[in-house]
């Protein structure tokens, strides 16, 4: 058991299961999409990383420092990802969040909650959402 695996490993497995993906569903259509808030000194202190496949994004991450919420940071990143998503064919955008996190954001750019895992973390519970993307 490793409770600090190597990033190179964990790349290693995504992958795999990326292959295994595409031989069982022929879909090759998989594609990384990252947006990164910066410093002055070009430091990443907030943005966004997900990916798309068969027709849907999913946003893994995002996230906006404290200092820079209520600016229009996170909507405009998740705007930017809408975009995109539409440009790659996808006909929605999917997600997770936890109660504590950020539903309601994402309620007000349109996601609806479609599943929920209670007691992710205890006394909390994991949101999963969708959006579903205009043609």
């Amino acid at each position: 058991m490793e409770d600090e695996p190597r990033p190179e490993d964990i790349r290693a497995l995504e992958d795999l299961i990326y292959e295994f993906n595409r031989a069982a569903t022929g879909i090759r259509d998989g594609k990384y999409l990252a947006l990164f808030l910066r410093d002055g000194d070009g430091r990443v202190i907030g943005g966004l990383f997900g990916w798309t496949w068969g027709a849907t994004c999913y946003v893994r991450y995002l996230f906006v420092p404290e200092e820079l919420r209520r600016q229009g940071h996170g909507s405009r990143l998740m705007r930017l990802v809408e975009d995109e998503a539409k440009v790659r064919g996808c006909h929605q955008i999917a997600l997770e969040t936890h109660d504590f996190q950020a539903p309601e954001f994402y309620r007000r750019l349109g996601f609806e909650v479609v599943g929920l895992i209670d007691s992710y973390p205890i006394g909390h519970h994991s949101v999963t959402m969708v959006k579903r993307l205009s043609a």
